[in-house]
């Protein structure tokens, strides 16, 4: 057996908080050994780039630390050091032009991820970083692996993990690590998928000639909580940007109220609806009607026969169905498929700096913590956020 290499960090995973955490322990002094599990760093990070990399958003800091819910009070202090603002700086930094959507979210011009991971890896050329390397958990105090030449194991004076959570396996977030803080006694709440699409019992007629198809504009409402934007019908249910948003509320109410309301006609109310659909219609048939009057055609006339045919009579019932259609969702799509996971390393158990208490010398980052949030820029400035805090608690660790 191999002795264990010694160095004064150990950073387990690559993606954005694991290269956060690297670069808070160069700019702190410290050079650390950074090792992945996949061929090469960040793939999560690029297969969101790949259609623009939303990489934070721009409202208040009151505002956008309110989207991580039941962590806010615990992450306030990481975001306040690292939040939207300094994402952004951070990025143009790195020489990247950024801009805003009119939605506030904030993307890289160029509209990719690698430009701005390339220019960022650049910037951590004197981090050493190495590929195919399997964190395969302890050996006494070392960290085991499973390596290209065999076994090897990592004495550091202090790690930071940051394997990521359980959505996207086949990208390194597989959740492996579970088993190996739950036997040093770290409490880890169990996963669940996180800005996900989900199931409906679609008919066969609706599913042959809408699936793909967009819903746009639209309002999803689940009990007080609504969201405008768009979705997509798909073969197995909804998926899409606004149903993200709403994906924690409706999974947690799938077992009270499995009922999203969709507005079809978001910038028009009931009465104008109803009137316009009570004009004579003549030889027209109903989908002509609905097409001309109110401008509702295609995948939104479909579902209005597939979730409401009873109120396509009349006038008023179906300016009601239109304003508040509803869709009885059956289940989450399953975890593997989510953009993100809630669930992770319990927040009692780690310490102000991230360090867990059960491993004082150990530090968690990025979506293995206990968080979760939607779309729109809070996933990664979180990750990135994390990753900086616990790097710069571990080089201190580390630190003679």
């Amino acid at each position: 057996m191999l002795e264990p290499e010694r160095c004064s960090i150990a950073i387990v995973g690559a993606g954005p908080a694991g290269l956060a955490a690297s670069e808070a322990a160069l700019a702190a002094g410290v050079r650390p050994l950074v090792l992945e599990v996949k061929p090469s760093v960040a793939r999560k990070w690029l297969m969101a780039g790949k259609s623009g990399l939303n990489l934070t958003k721009e409202e208040t800091p009151e505002r956008f630390l309110a989207a991580y819910g039941a962590a806010a009070e615990r992450l306030a202090p990481m975001l306040a050091a690292f939040g939207a603002a300094e994402t952004r700086a951070w990025a143009e930094r790195l020489g990247e032009a950024m801009y805003t959507g009119s939605s506030g979210r904030v993307f890289p011009r160029r509209m990719k991820g690698s430009p701005l991971l390339r220019r960022w890896l650049a910037r951590l050329e004197s981090a050493e970083i190495r590929t195919r390397w399997r964190w395969t958990g302890w050996e006494g105090e070392a960290l085991a692996f499973e390596t290209p030449d065999g076994p090897r194991q990592v004495a550091a004076e202090a790690t930071v993990l940051a394997l990521g959570g359980a959505s996207w396996p086949r990208l390194g977030s597989d959740a492996a690590w579970v088993p190996w803080l739950e036997k040093r006694g770290v409490t880890v709440t169990p996963f669940k998928p996180a800005n996900m699409g989900f199931d409906v019992s679609w008919s066969a007629h609706l599913v042959e000639r809408h699936a793909g198809q967009p819903l746009k504009p639209v309002r999803l409402t689940a009990g007080d909580h609504s969201v405008r934007g768009e979705c997509v019908v798909t073969a197995a249910g909804l998926e899409g940007s606004a149903v993200y948003t709403l994906s924690a509320v409706l999974r947690d109410r799938l077992g009270e109220d499995p009922v999203l309301w969709l507005d079809l006609a978001p910038d028009r109310n009931v009465d104008d609806l109803a009137q316009r659909l009570a004009q004579p219609r003549g030889r027209a048939s109903l989908a002509n009607h609905l097409r001309k009057r109110v401008r509702i055609e295609g995948v939104k006339a479909a579902l209005l026969r597939e979730c409401a045919p009873k109120q396509l009579g009349d006038p008023l019932a179906t300016a009601q169905a239109i304003k508040a259609l509803p869709v009885t969702l059956l289940r989450p799509r399953p975890l593997t498929e989510a953009i993100s996971a809630a669930g992770g390393v319990a927040w009692a158990d780690l310490t102000d700096g991230l360090a867990l208490r059960p491993c004082p010398a150990v530090f968690c980052a990025g979506e293995m913590l206990d968080w979760e949030a939607p779309t729109g820029g809070y996933l990664l400035t979180a990750c990135l956020a994390t990753g900086f805090w616990a790097g710069r608690a571990a080089a201190k660790a580390a630190l003679p």
